[in-house]
């Protein structure tokens, strides 16, 4: 799999340009934590996953956000999940709605993406957007997707789309595995002018 770099995987709300803010290596990382960066320069933030492995079968990424620069990661979020599968020997495949990996106003992390495998050739890509995180007024909505090499041999797309909902300035997002560790991969934060 190559690196999203180019706009048709990762569309722009208004068609702007990206600039590289930071990136980050894992290295049996427990988590990726972004604490700067997101303020009020852009008024979108694009975050790019690429590679990333996990250190058990199953590990799914999931995110959550801060509004006081990393220190507590609780914000309550509401999101939709939905994902489409196709298996290796070409005779399972699904699409639909994932109610188990959604949240309703959960303070704990949200799932982004589904289960990897932790063999040397199952990883996860994939992109988050995060709209308008300096707000004192609105909430804050993102969405994300992720392609998945599930450790049953199945190409998994998940779309997830939800909210931050805080009127609070987002300021800090933190990138983790629902199970074990993030052992390879790259995460590069963008502004969008």
């Amino acid at each position: 799999m190559t690196e999203y770099t180019d706009i048709a995987y990762s569309p722009l709300s208004a068609g702007g340009s990206m600039v590289l803010l930071q990136e980050q290596t894992m290295s049996s990382s427990a988590t990726i934590s972004f604490t700067s960066g997101i303020d009020s320069t852009y008024k979108e933030y694009v975050f790019k996953f690429n590679k990333v492995s996990s250190s058990v079968d199953g590990g799914m990424i999931t995110i959550n956000g801060s509004i006081d620069g990393g220190s507590n990661y609780n914000i309550a979020k509401t999101t939709s999940f939905t994902a489409a599968q196709h298996n290796e020997a070409d005779d399972d495949t699904d699409i639909g709605y994932n109610t188990s990996k959604d949240v309703a106003q959960d303070t704990g992390e949200a799932i982004i993406s589904y289960g990897t495998g932790n063999a040397a050739d199952e990883i996860v890509d994939g992109y988050l957007h995060l709209y308008n995180p300096a707000s004192t007024t609105f909430v804050k909505h993102f969405i994300g997707n992720a392609n998945t090499k599930h450790q049953s041999d199945y190409s998994i797309q998940s779309l997830v789309a939800g909210y931050f909902n805080t009127t609070s300035a987002v300021n800090a997002i933190q990138f983790k595995m629902d199970q074990g560790n993030m052992d390879t991969g790259t995460i590069k934060l963008y502004g969008v002018n």
